[in-house]
């Protein structure tokens, strides 16, 4: 059968009307590339020199020192405007130079700013400056494959999320064969410098780098790049020099207007809480920023539930003249309970619906799941130490696992094996569901971390919450609140005696707006018993259908909805905030460079205040670093920073935890964040938790 061709579509095809609204970009992409972000005041000045900040003081960490000793007396760097007088100055800034850039980890909204601020700043200096950028991150220097970054090629992509202008990797350049293809790549491009944009594994490699290519003449900078905000640096005596990697704030709003619109959701027709769970695997800061972006009912800080105290098993303790160890930390079984609390009280206000955040991580802040993840970490580094094969290869399905899980337990392995999984082990984590010992049997990350992602950390969580309601309601304890006006309305078109009925069903009649029906009533059994018992009704009579009407609104059907935040986020669009942030990352990191700096992470000091404090320095990434344990060994590595709990950002949130959770009558206290919009002038200046970080509380306060 021959196809017609319809005449008409050549014509709507080419029609104005059409290419306007079909073509790759819009009005918001061109006002993004178009967006010039401000510079700070140190970069109006021709040329830039370093001023050694030595009042910031860290304590040297001996490992580091042996093994970085050509960085490890770095100091921090502040940018000022150089000398007018010292034309050796303005030569060497100015002098032509080849710079390497590398995206490393996972995308973050604003490193195309990055590289932007770099090849600006370069072209300024010096228009013969070549910069290239490394495909696929550090597979990319391994390879040697990249790419020269020409005017086009910024202009394409400024202000834009993503990396993909020379995209991305998780490559760990973590031997000596690596870092010497790396030093081979960077002398191939006669490079001057290399930057490399990633997280605190990323700077970790840059430090490592900047140590073997010292002796080379190539300096390399780091730039702090994570959504999961877990790069912020104080020096030891608490001044604040990094108070947040880039992309932090663009993927918390992203994260944020999701959410919101689920609280919309959720007071809209009341039937579901909303579980979301958010980025963060070691740091719970992305969970603590939408939190205060959303006010949701409930948000969970893994560094918070780490730190709990129960005070009523400590207190029946010491009534024994004992002390319980156990009462420090939180369970599973504990937190799931913190949960039930919160879904009962807004229950029995009538809203048995909500949201509520948990952090990706917040299972490795769990006692038990803590204990069982270092002791699996150490039985799958050893296994593949001992027999050069890897773990997963070798027991691929979970059966197989759990089985060498049970040798070890029984002592029937090599004798060279990790002694640490005992019998006690083996029957707790038999008690798990299969899925969760799957999760926490899942393969490592390249780096030897546990894949929190991989792991349905909510469905583990709500299962326990779901079990622990279910007896709740068989107790006669979770309940929907009765509108007192919805019960009389009732009770008054079914022509009943109201008082005489609500004294009957109710444990707290004439005392509150919402009625919570007595425990003792958990079925329409039982309800009809509480009826004849006062003598509203005998065996014979059927219970009044207003009544029976009126229980089965009581009656919670607890329902939730899961939804995970993380790659839409990083992926998303920078905020102004970002955009601004990144641009003057990258104008820093080649001010670093053009004054002869190595083995500094480029950082600008004062985010937390207005933008003309903002104050661009070079932090010394070698004094950053301690050991930790990776892959089962002590690994000299970046610190990563995790919610302070003494922080005003964290103080807020848990002063506002009744309040958000509006277990009484009246709205829900959300609030709508909103898109993130580049157009206008709605769009936040900085991250709410920066914010109320800023505020300097008086003494006595």
């Amino acid at each position: 059968m021959k196809c017609s061709t319809n005449p008409g579509i050549e014509y709507l095809l080419n029609h104005p009307g059409t290419l306007k609204v079909i073509q790759d970009t819009n009005k918001e992409t061109k006002a993004r590339r178009a967006f010039v972000p401000c510079r700070c005041r140190v970069f109006s000045s021709p040329v830039i020199s370093l001023e050694e900040q030595k009042k910031y003081y860290f304590h040297i960490n001996r490992e580091s020192a042996s093994i970085l000793p050509h960085i490890i007396h770095n100091n921090v760097q502040k940018l000022v405007p150089a000398r007018d007088d010292d034309p050796c100055i303005k030569d060497i800034f100015n002098r032509k130079r080849a710079i390497g850039i590398v995206f490393s980890g996972g995308p973050a909204p604003g490193g195309h700013n990055v590289i932007a601020g770099i090849f600006d700043a370069a072209m300024k200096a010096n228009p013969e400056s070549k910069i290239y950028g490394f495909i696929l991150g550090p597979n990319g220097i391994l390879e040697n494959h990249h790419v020269e970054i020409t005017q086009e090629l910024v202009d394409q992509y400024r202000n834009l999320g993503g990396f993909t202008m020379i995209k991305t990797g998780r490559t760990k350049i973590d031997s000596q064969q690596k870092v010497e293809l790396s030093r081979q790549a960077c002398i191939s491009l006669n490079l001057d410098s290399l930057v490399i944009v990633g997280g605190d594994d990323s700077n970790t490699n840059a430090a490592f780098l900047a140590q073997k290519l010292k002796d080379d003449g190539i300096q390399v900078i780091g730039v702090p790049k994570t959504i999961d905000g877990d790069i912020q640096v104080k020096d030891d005596n608490g001044h604040s020099l990094c108070a947040t990697s880039f992309g932090f704030h663009s993927a918390a709003r992203a994260f944020a207007q999701n959410i919101s619109n689920l609280c919309t959701d959720a007071s809209s027709d009341l039937k579901y809480w909303h579980v979301c769970k958010v980025m963060g695997r070691v740091a719970s800061h992305l969970a603590l920023e939408t939190a205060l972006q959303t006010h949701v009912n409930l948000t969970l800080i893994g560094e918070d539930l780490a730190d709990y105290v129960d005070h009523a098993r400590l207190t029946k303790a010491e009534e024994r003249g004992e002390v319980d160890y156990t009462a420090f930390g939180i369970t599973l079984r504990r937190l799931s309970r913190l949960i039930c609390d919160a879904i009962v009280k807004r229950a029995g206000a009538g809203k048995n619906y909500g949201v509520m955040i948990i952090p990706e991580g917040v299972l490795e802040f769990i006692n038990e799941i803590q204990i069982f993840i270092i002791k699996l970490n150490t039985i799958i580094a050893d296994y593949n130490q001992i027999h050069d094969l890897d773990f997963h290869a070798s027991f691929p399905s979970l059966d197989a696992k759990l089985e060498y899980l049970r040798r070890l337990s029984r002592g029937i392995t090599e004798k060279k094996a990790s002694p640490i999984w005992n019998a006690r082990d083996d029957e707790l984590f038999n008690d798990l569901p299969a899925f969760f010992q799957e999760g926490l049997l899942v393969e490592r990350d390249t780096h030897g971390n546990f894949q929190f992602s991989q792991v349905e950390t909510e469905k583990i969580i709500m299962d326990m919450v779901k079990d622990y309601l279910h007896i709740l309601k068989e107790k006669g304890e979770y309940k929907v609140g009765i509108h007192k006006e919805l019960f009389f309305n009732a009770m008054n078109r079914a022509c009943l005696d109201a008082d005489a009925y609500g004294k009957i069903l109710f444990r707290n009649y004439g005392d509150s707006l919402y009625l919570l029906v007595k425990k003792n009533i958990i079925s329409q059994k039982t309800l009809k018993k509480a009826l004849m018992d006062s003598g509203m009704i005998n065996e014979d009579e059927k219970i009044p259908d207003a009544v029976i009407d009126i229980y089965k609104k009581s009656v919670p059907n607890f329902k939730t909805q899961t939804h995970f935040y993380g790659y839409d986020g990083r992926g998303s669009n920078p905020t102004k905030f970002d955009c601004n942030y990144t641009y003057n990352l990258g104008l820093t990191a080649f001010g670093l460079i053009a004054s002869g700096a190595t083995g500094q992470m480029a950082a600008i000091r004062n985010l937390e205040h207005d933008f003309e404090q903002w104050e661009p320095i070079g932090i010394p990434l070698a004094k950053l670093m301690h050991l930790e344990e990776r892959k089962g060994r002590l690994t000299l590595v970046m610190e990563k920073s995790i919610v302070d709990l003494q922080s005003n950002a964290f103080i807020i949130l848990k002063s506002m935890r009744e309040k958000w959770l509006a277990a009484e009558h009246g709205e829900d206290h959300y609030r709508k964040p909103g898109p993130v919009r580049f157009r206008g002038d709605s769009e936040e200046d900085k991250p709410i938790s920066l914010v109320l970080n800023s505020i300097q509380v008086p003494e006595g306060q």
